[in-house]
Protein backbone atom coordinates (compact mmCIF):
# COMPACT_ATOMS: atom_id res chain seq x y z
CA UNK A 1 0.00 0.00 0.00
CA UNK A 2 2.88 2.42 1.12
CA UNK A 3 3.37 2.51 -3.02
CA UNK A 4 -0.01 3.40 -3.98
CA UNK A 5 0.59 6.71 -1.80
CA UNK A 6 3.71 7.33 -3.31
CA UNK A 7 2.06 7.33 -6.58
CA UNK A 8 -0.28 9.52 -5.40
CA UNK A 9 2.39 11.38 -3.55
CA UNK A 10 1.14 10.68 0.14
CA UNK A 11 2.86 9.85 2.94
CA UNK A 12 3.14 6.03 4.05
CA UNK A 13 2.85 7.23 7.62
CA UNK A 14 -0.28 9.50 6.73
CA UNK A 15 -2.23 6.34 4.75
CA UNK A 16 -0.95 3.03 6.20
CA UNK A 17 -4.92 1.54 4.97
CA UNK A 18 -7.29 2.16 2.48
CA UNK A 19 -10.44 2.95 2.93
CA UNK A 20 -12.77 -0.55 2.24
CA UNK A 21 -16.02 -1.66 1.40
CA UNK A 22 -18.37 -4.57 2.68
CA UNK A 23 -21.96 -5.81 1.71
CA UNK A 24 -24.55 -4.34 3.88
CA UNK A 25 -27.86 -6.11 4.15
CA UNK A 26 -30.72 -3.63 4.00
CA UNK A 27 -34.52 -4.66 3.93
CA UNK A 28 -37.44 -3.64 1.19
CA UNK A 29 -41.03 -4.08 2.19
CA UNK A 30 -43.23 -5.24 -0.81
CA UNK A 31 -46.46 -3.94 -1.01
CA UNK A 32 -49.01 -6.04 0.34
CA UNK A 33 -45.75 -8.72 1.89
CA UNK A 34 -44.78 -9.50 5.09
CA UNK A 35 -41.45 -10.52 3.54
CA UNK A 36 -38.82 -8.45 2.70
CA UNK A 37 -36.35 -8.51 0.06
CA UNK A 38 -32.36 -7.75 1.08
CA UNK A 39 -30.18 -5.19 -1.10
CA UNK A 40 -26.37 -4.71 -0.99
CA UNK A 41 -25.14 -1.40 -0.85
CA UNK A 42 -22.73 -0.21 -3.37
CA UNK A 43 -19.76 -1.66 -3.70
CA UNK A 44 -18.38 0.05 -7.35
CA UNK A 45 -15.62 2.20 -6.45
CA UNK A 46 -17.01 3.92 -9.86
CA UNK A 47 -16.36 6.99 -12.53
CA UNK A 48 -17.18 9.58 -9.98
CA UNK A 49 -16.65 7.91 -6.34
CA UNK A 50 -18.75 5.77 -4.11
CA UNK A 51 -22.24 5.72 -3.80
CA UNK A 52 -22.79 8.91 -2.64
CA UNK A 53 -19.60 10.35 -1.82
CA UNK A 54 -18.50 12.20 -5.28
CA UNK A 55 -15.46 13.12 -6.48
CA UNK A 56 -15.42 17.16 -6.26
CA UNK A 57 -17.88 17.70 -3.63
CA UNK A 58 -17.07 20.21 -0.95
CA UNK A 59 -16.54 19.29 2.48
CA UNK A 60 -20.29 20.30 3.05
CA UNK A 61 -21.83 18.11 0.51
CA UNK A 62 -19.49 15.28 1.76
CA UNK A 63 -21.20 15.40 5.07
CA UNK A 64 -24.58 15.82 4.00
CA UNK A 65 -24.32 12.21 2.32
CA UNK A 66 -24.26 11.01 6.16
CA UNK A 67 -21.51 8.46 4.71
CA UNK A 68 -18.37 10.43 6.01
CA UNK A 69 -16.51 11.57 9.13
CA UNK A 70 -14.13 14.03 9.49
CA UNK A 71 -10.90 12.41 10.39
CA UNK A 72 -7.66 14.86 10.39
CA UNK A 73 -8.20 18.93 9.88
CA UNK A 74 -7.15 20.49 7.14
CA UNK A 75 -5.14 23.47 7.97
CA UNK A 76 -6.06 25.44 5.36
CA UNK A 77 -5.02 22.80 2.89
CA UNK A 78 -6.51 19.61 2.71
CA UNK A 79 -8.41 17.37 4.73
CA UNK A 80 -8.28 13.89 5.66
CA UNK A 81 -11.88 11.82 6.41
CA UNK A 82 -12.83 7.99 6.07
CA UNK A 83 -16.34 6.37 5.08
CA UNK A 84 -18.11 5.70 8.30
CA UNK A 85 -19.03 2.39 7.51
CA UNK A 86 -15.08 1.69 6.68
CA UNK A 87 -12.63 3.60 9.26
CA UNK A 88 -8.94 3.22 8.98
CA UNK A 89 -6.60 3.08 11.30
CA UNK A 90 -5.52 5.77 13.46
CA UNK A 91 -2.89 8.27 11.65
CA UNK A 92 -4.57 7.21 8.07
CA UNK A 93 -7.77 8.20 5.58
CA UNK A 94 -9.32 7.01 2.93
CA UNK A 95 -10.61 10.13 1.53
CA UNK A 96 -8.55 13.51 0.99
CA UNK A 97 -10.95 16.98 0.46
CA UNK A 98 -9.53 19.73 -0.80
CA UNK A 99 -10.72 23.28 -0.04
CA UNK A 100 -10.02 24.53 -3.59
CA UNK A 101 -11.18 21.63 -5.94
CA UNK A 102 -13.37 18.89 -3.00
CA UNK A 103 -12.92 15.42 -2.82
CA UNK A 104 -10.04 14.69 -4.28
CA UNK A 105 -9.42 10.52 -4.13
CA UNK A 106 -10.65 7.92 -2.77
CA UNK A 107 -8.88 4.59 -1.71
CA UNK A 108 -10.14 1.26 -2.42
CA UNK A 109 -9.73 -1.66 0.49
CA UNK A 110 -11.44 -5.12 -0.45
CA UNK A 111 -14.62 -5.54 -1.31
CA UNK A 112 -15.07 -2.84 -3.45
CA UNK A 113 -13.80 -3.09 -7.27
CA UNK A 114 -14.48 -0.93 -10.46
CA UNK A 115 -17.69 -1.01 -12.71
CA UNK A 116 -15.74 -3.04 -14.62
CA UNK A 117 -14.94 -5.67 -12.07
CA UNK A 118 -11.42 -5.16 -10.88
CA UNK A 119 -10.93 -5.13 -7.58
CA UNK A 120 -8.11 -6.36 -4.93
CA UNK A 121 -6.91 -9.76 -5.53
CA UNK A 122 -7.58 -9.63 -9.44
CA UNK A 123 -4.75 -10.48 -11.55
CA UNK A 124 -2.55 -8.48 -14.18
CA UNK A 125 -4.08 -9.80 -16.54
CA UNK A 126 -7.51 -8.98 -15.82
CA UNK A 127 -6.33 -5.47 -15.51
CA UNK A 128 -5.02 -5.22 -18.60
CA UNK A 129 -8.38 -7.08 -19.98
CA UNK A 130 -10.59 -4.29 -18.66
CA UNK A 131 -8.56 -1.25 -19.38
CA UNK A 132 -6.67 -2.30 -22.50
CA UNK A 133 -4.90 1.06 -22.78
CA UNK A 134 -3.75 1.23 -19.51
CA UNK A 135 -0.12 2.27 -19.03
CA UNK A 136 2.57 2.02 -15.94
CA UNK A 137 4.21 5.21 -14.58
CA UNK A 138 7.62 5.82 -13.41
CA UNK A 139 6.65 4.49 -10.08
CA UNK A 140 5.34 0.91 -12.04
CA UNK A 141 1.73 2.15 -11.01
CA UNK A 142 -0.70 1.03 -13.37
CA UNK A 143 -2.72 4.26 -14.56
CA UNK A 144 -5.71 4.87 -16.69
CA UNK A 145 -7.90 7.78 -16.99
CA UNK A 146 -10.98 6.73 -15.33
CA UNK A 147 -13.77 5.77 -18.17
CA UNK A 148 -16.79 7.98 -18.31
CA UNK A 149 -14.96 10.31 -16.08
CA UNK A 150 -12.29 12.28 -18.44
CA UNK A 151 -11.51 14.41 -14.71
CA UNK A 152 -10.17 11.10 -12.78
CA UNK A 153 -7.99 8.80 -13.01
CA UNK A 154 -7.23 5.35 -11.21
CA UNK A 155 -3.91 3.91 -9.95
CA UNK A 156 -3.73 0.63 -9.17
CA UNK A 157 -0.60 -1.23 -7.33
CA UNK A 158 0.21 -4.51 -8.85
CA UNK A 159 2.79 -7.00 -6.59
CA UNK A 160 3.50 -10.64 -8.23
CA UNK A 161 0.76 -10.32 -10.84
CA UNK A 162 -1.91 -9.17 -8.57
CA UNK A 163 -3.74 -5.82 -7.96
CA UNK A 164 -3.01 -5.22 -4.32
CA UNK A 165 -4.30 -1.47 -4.42
CA UNK A 166 -5.90 0.87 -5.95
CA UNK A 167 -7.46 4.46 -5.94
CA UNK A 168 -9.44 7.09 -7.29
CA UNK A 169 -8.33 10.51 -8.15
CA UNK A 170 -9.29 13.94 -9.90
CA UNK A 171 -6.34 14.95 -12.33
CA UNK A 172 -6.76 18.39 -10.77
CA UNK A 173 -5.69 17.19 -6.92
CA UNK A 174 -3.84 19.50 -4.90
CA UNK A 175 -3.43 17.08 -1.80
CA UNK A 176 -0.74 15.17 -2.91
CA UNK A 177 1.99 15.57 -5.28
Amino acid sequence: MQNLYRCFGVKADMMKTMIGASLLAGSLLVSGATAAVAQAKPTTLGAYGYGAVKLGMTAKQATATGAVAKKMPGGGGCSGWDLKKFPTPKDSVGIYISPRVGLAAIFAQKGMQTPEGIKIGSTAKQLKAAYPHIKQDVHDYYVIKVPGNKKAYYSFGVTRGKVTEYGIALYKQDCFN
